[in-house]
């Protein structure tokens, strides 16, 4: 019996969600933590998915989370921004997979005020940022690819590309990291973290195909927020992130 298009389409998306729920990676108990509001930052839900909004004013960051990974299992990273001075949109994505929410970026760009956007994502997330970024380079003022690469041409991009990738990850295709480097623009930063693997910039417990980390997830995610903070601030105006 020939199935009507909109039931097949229903009933992909629906083998889509179910297979993400059985093999996806869910965010550690130790991040209930970061989601908590104190005297520094403040953690609210909003349409997209959650902000950390700390003292900075001026800063904003988008995050696209890795595919099939439990967007919360980022709060220690953003929360580590945002006790910083850059506030932190962390975007939850349909099926939790930011090739379905490719956009997501777009309303938080119409309906907050901030001097400068940024874009970041991990894994599958930051391809899909690349991408966006690709189309609204306008609107931004730097991307950070965590264990990622652009598939997207972004040689012409007047904003900083920055790649930030563990000596220890065993997930990412070097071979395309390589190429996406090449499809960056002119002084383009690669920063390799010492003993870091592909999962620690989030805290969801191991990843299958990744290498085993010689430093704790909390080390990482310490380098990752410096790396992104010196870029955002520059290096006079930086201050490390706290361990």
């Amino acid at each position: 019996m020939k199935i009507p298009m909109q039931r097949a389409t229903a009933l992909a998306l629906a083998i889509v969600a179910w297979l993400a729920a059985l093999f996806g990676y869910y965010s550690a108990a130790d991040v209930d933590a970061f989601l908590q509001s104190d005297d520094k930052v403040t953690v609210s839900e909003v349409r997209e998915g959650r902000l950390f909004d700390g003292p900075g004013e001026r800063d904003a960051l988008i995050f696209y989370p890795g595919a099939k990974v439990e967007a919360a299992a980022y709060a220690p990273l953003l929360r580590k921004l945002a006790e910083n001075g850059v506030d932190c949109f962390l975007a939850e994505m349909p099926l939790g997979l930011a090739i379905f929410g490719v956009n997501k970026a777009d309303r938080l760009l119409k309906r907050y005020d901030y001097d400068r956007w940024y874009l970041a994502g991990h894994s599958l997330g930051g391809a899909m940022a690349a991408q966006y970024a690709a189309k609204h380079a306008d609107a931004l003022s730097g991307l950070f690819l965590l264990g990622a690469y652009t598939a997207t041409d972004l040689t012409t991009v007047a904003f900083p590309v920055v790649y930030l990738y563990g000596t220890e990850d065993g997930v990412i295709n070097r071979t395309k990291l390589e190429k996406g480097v090449l499809m960056s623009p002119l002084g383009t930063l690669t920063v390799e973290l010492d003993g870091g693997n592909h999962a620690q910039f989030g805290l969801y417990g191991p990843q299958k195909g990744d290498g085993e980390a010689t430093i704790s997830a909390e080390a990482q995610q310490t380098m990752a927020a410096n790396e992104i903070l010196r870029v955002i601030k520059g290096d006079a105006q930086a201050q490390p992130a706290a361990a």
